[in-house]
């Protein structure tokens, strides 16, 4: 059986400068922890993609997302699954990690040419806002589909009889 092609999206860290060179520009960058994917993760991330030519996720490793306390038990999907889900969607061109609390790091390195996040962020209270506006690339703040959340579907799930 072989492998499914979406997988070639899935991309190490540590390779994840060199095969960002081969895509089409504008890149548009995004991150979290994409735990559940649910409706308003999907319409995000096609709003994200139609900002650009290209699309790079970055996902919390399963060590970063414990750290942002949403839960003892989350991430519900270990990074593996969630990177695979991810790679699936036709809007997300490659999907990679970080382990640090925050992707500032590989912003800096990748230096994509947006930065997207949800609406729930304040761009102008991030350094990764700083750090892209400061080589001319834009960072954008992208509304979220109102009633979706993972946090609220985990807790829905929980208390259903």
């Amino acid at each position: 059986m072989s492998v499914p092609a979406f997988l070639a999206k899935l991309v190490a860290r540590e390779d994840v400068s060199a095969r960002m060179a081969a895509l089409q520009r504008p890149v548009v960058f995004t991150n979290g922890v994409f735990d559940v994917l649910h409706r308003g993760h999907a319409t995000y991330l096609a709003k994200a993609r139609q900002l650009g030519a290209s699309l790079v996720v970055a996902l919390n490793t399963d060590a970063s997302a414990k750290r942002l306390g949403k839960g003892p038990d989350r991430p519900l999907n270990n990074q593996d699954d969630r990177a695979a889900v991810m790679a699936a969607l036709e809007s997300v061109s490659l999907v990679t990690w970080f382990d640090e609390d925050t992707p500032l790091a590989l912003i800096t390195e990748l230096k994509p040419d947006i930065l997207v996040k949800g609406g729930d962020y304040d761009m102008s209270r991030l350094a990764e806002t700083a750090v892209v506006k400061a080589y001319g690339g834009k960072a954008v703040a992208i509304p979220f589909v109102a009633g979706y959340s993972t946090t609220a579907l985990v807790k829905k799930i929980r208390t259903t009889p």
